[in-house]
């Protein structure tokens, strides 16, 4: 894959409207999760997840995930939409219970629309790791050089009522009688990407793929075979920071911990891995591109830890995702508000 540079980004989360208030809100620690205001678990208790401020609760999934979408998305173009011929990447959550399949596409054309965008539009529903996935598919349409730029970018929203009971019905919401469960929430996040070369604060240096057989919900013990070998193909390390979509399943720190053995180069501290899932949720399919806008964000105020940041994301229905970042490693700055 040939470098590309990352020209804008965007961001809405449960933190911040704006990528810039969402980052400064996971550096500081806060966290969005809170009680879901009608819904109730299988305990008797409200459901703890991460919301949309601005969104009704009752709002349908779909509507909710176009809203989110389109928010980031015009942050990510900043007005630069009828300047250049662009594309349009979009990952969405694997289809389940309250995310039919075609939602993706749904989605897409109302960003086709609001947007007014003349170039390819691409849209896939591959959950966590597909963002990632959607940042490879970037660079084979920037290589012929049929677009300016392509727009990547992931949204996602677990608040629709068939989702939050399909994931309580299956053990997996965090509570006080569940410690290992996670925290569902909403976001979305774009990135702009253009060919190596233009202006850009970080820019995507390489990126890793592969497929996990013994998947989370199974009997299987995953040995993190696939996410090793998305490691690998990321080359010779050490990286300076590490962002990953850990959400408090047990299932994902084993998977990390093995993937880990495999891919020892990689890491100057393994055991220094963010997890901002802790802060805004588990955002499912927004995670790889809001990883990269985490990284972003470090280095336009000076806090990057150094010039390499790992991104990785594992999907449920066993795709591994992992990229490279790269910025020029500017001096940090020690203050936590810059």
């Amino acid at each position: 894959m040939a470098r590309m540079a990352i020209i804008g980004h965007g961001a809405r989360t449960p933190l911040g409207l704006d990528c810039r208030a969402s980052a400064a809100a996971v550096r500081a620690g806060i966290s969005a999760i809170a009680d879901h205001p009608f819904m109730i678990d299988r305990f008797g208790l409200p459901m703890k997840v991460t919301r949309d401020a601005e969104l009704d609760p009752g709002r349908p999934c779909a509507e909710r995930i176009a809203a989110l979408a389109e928010a980031a998305a015009q942050e990510a173009l900043a007005g630069r939409a009828r300047a250049m011929k662009l594309a349009l990447v979009l990952n969405l959550g694997e289809p389940r219970p309250g995310l039919p399949e075609g939602t993706s596409a749904e989605v897409a054309e109302r960003l086709r629309a609001v947007l007014e965008l003349d170039g390819p539009v691409h849209h896939a529903m591959q959950g966590h790791a597909g963002g990632i996935v959607a940042i490879e598919a970037a660079g084979r349409l920037l290589d012929p050089g049929r677009v300016e730029a392509v727009l990547v970018g992931g949204a996602e929203s677990y608040l629709d009522g068939d989702t939050l009971e399909w994931l309580d019905e299956q053990e997996r919401l965090h509570s006080e009688n569940n410690i290992y469960g996670f925290c569902p929430g909403e976001g979305a996040t774009f990135v702009l990407l253009a060919k190596h070369g233009q202006d850009a604060s970080v820019e995507i240096a390489a990126t890793g793929f592969g497929r996990e057989a013994n998947l989370i919900g199974t009997e299987d013990i995953c040995l993190g075979e696939g996410l090793g070998a998305a490691f690998a193909a990321l080359g010779d390390g050490p990286v300076d920071r590490v962002l990953c979509d850990m959400n408090g399943e047990r299932y994902r720190g084993n998977e990390y911990g093995f993937a880990v053995l495999r891919a020892r180069a990689l890491f100057r501290d393994a055991a220094g891995f963010e997890t901002p899932a802790d802060c805004w949720g588990d955002l499912g399919a927004a995670s790889g591109p809001l990883f990269a806008c985490l990284a972003i964000e470090a280095e336009a105020r000076g806090y990057a830890k150094g010039p390499r940041t790992l991104i990785w994301a594992s999907s449920e229905g066993g795709q591994r995702g992992a990229a490279l970042l790269r910025g020029p490693g500017r001096a940090q700055c020690p203050a936590i508000f810059s």
